[in-house]
C-alpha cells in the first residue's frame, strides 16, 4: 500500500530544499537584481494559497512544506524589494547631484 503522507512529505521536502540554493546565493551576493519581482510575488501568493489549502484539508505535509517555502520566498522577496529601494535611492542621489 502506498503511504500518501510519505509521498507528500517527500514532495514537500524536495521542493522546499530546491529553494535553499537560491536563498544562499541571494544572501551571499547581497543582490536580488537578477530575480523577477513579479515572479516572486506570484510564487509567494501561490505558496500562501497552498498553505491555506493544506490547513483547510488538514494535511501536515502540505502545511509544513508551505510554511517553510513561504518563509524562504518572503526572505528573497524582502531582499528583492530592498535591492529595488537601494537602486532608486542611488538614482535619486545621482539626479540630485546633476550627474
Amino acid at each position: 500500500m502506498i503511504n500518501v503522507d510519505l509521498i507528500g512529505t517527500l514532495a514537500g521536502a524536495l521542493t522546499t530544499l530546491a529553494f535553499i540554493p537560491q536563498v544562499i546565493n541571494t544572501w551571499r551576493s547581497r543582490s536580488a537584481a537578477d530575480i523577477s519581482l513579479v515572479m516572486f510575488l506570484l510564487f509567494s501568493s501561490g505558496v500562501l494559497l497552498w498553505l491555506v489549502y493544506g490547513v483547510l484539508i488538514g494535511s501536515k505535509p502540505v502545511i509544513i512544506a508551505n510554511i517553510i517555502t513561504l518563509a524562504l520566498a518572503l526572505f528573497i522577496l524582502w531582499l528583492k524589494i530592498k535591492d529595488i529601494v537601494q537602486q532608486r535611492q542611488k538614482l535619486k542621489a545621482t539626479d540630485e547631484r546633476g550627474l
